[in-house]
């Protein structure tokens, strides 16, 4: 399983997303607001904001929240310019990195993330040197619970590609386009979803088998998550079972 996945279990498993639901909020008003400005207003009409409002309910967003940032793309509120850009780079150990920002700053912002890089031994990389590695993907991850028959049957039918177990939790692999409609039938179908997102995924994974390597490259994932117009951060590790299981409890 990616770098990706096994981070947001660590962080459901710690609460690190409940503490950050303010910060979470105000980046996915900011990518509803641009997607509404690039394609407008009406989701049916507009793929990308659609995709970005159902991200934005699965995280407990409030309709409110969400028709105001609409409106604030179509012009009918106060909103800023933002300019989408990602950034390439290493992690210490040679994890390969994407930062995907939303900013209205682009030199405040390309300081930020050369200093997170320099300060947290990581490096730059020219564009396209690291993206070639990843490919969008749907991943829901499901309470580990649930019967794997019933489970299987159910995604298929509302056109999952296939189920995995990995770890205590379930993952259903989707195309990116259906991940949030599998979701919905999936919640409507009794199970307990725990995430559900479409994360640009790695299959040249980078292997890190102590948990001295693996605080290095979650710490500079933190900070670039904690950074206002990071909207995304992907990595290409893949953390040993028994190294996730001492990093959740840290």
């Amino acid at each position: 399983m990616s770098g990706h996945s096994k981070w947001a279990t660590i962080k459901h498993k710690k609460g690190a997303a409940d503490k950050a639901r303010g910060k979470l909020f105000a980046k996915l008003a900011r990518q509803i607001e641009v997607s509404a400005r690039a394609g407008g207003g009406d989701i049916d009409a507009n793929p990308t904001l659609r995709t970005a409002v159902q991200k934005a309910r699965g995280a407990q967003m409030t309709n409110d929240a969400i028709d105001r940032a609409i409106k604030r793309g179509t012009g009918e509120g106060d909103g800023g310019t933002y300019e989408s850009i990602t950034y390439e780079g290493y992690a210490p150990g040679g994890v390969a990195m994407l930062i995907e920002v939303l900013t209205d700053n682009r030199n405040r912002t390309g300081a930020e993330v050369r200093g997170v890089f320099s300060k947290l031994g990581g490096s730059m990389a020219e564009p396209g040197s690291v993206s070639w590695q990843f490919a969008r993907r749907g991943l829901i991850q499901v309470d580990g619970a649930a019967d794997e028959d019933e489970l299987m049957m159910a995604a298929i039918d509302a056109g999952a590609e296939d189920v995995a177990r990995d770890g205590d939790t379930w993952t259903v692999r989707t195309e990116p386009s259906a991940t949030f409609d599998v979701r919905q039938a999936l919640e409507d179908a009794g199970f307990a979803i725990e995430s559900a997102d479409t994360p640009l995924v790695s299959d040249n994974l980078v292997p890190i088998a102590t948990a001295e390597e693996a605080r290095k490259v979650l710490r500079i994932i933190e900070a670039f998550e904690d950074n206002d117009d990071v909207q995304d951060v992907f990595a290409n590790f893949d953390i040993a079972d028994e190294v996730m299981a001492a990093l959740a409890d840290d």
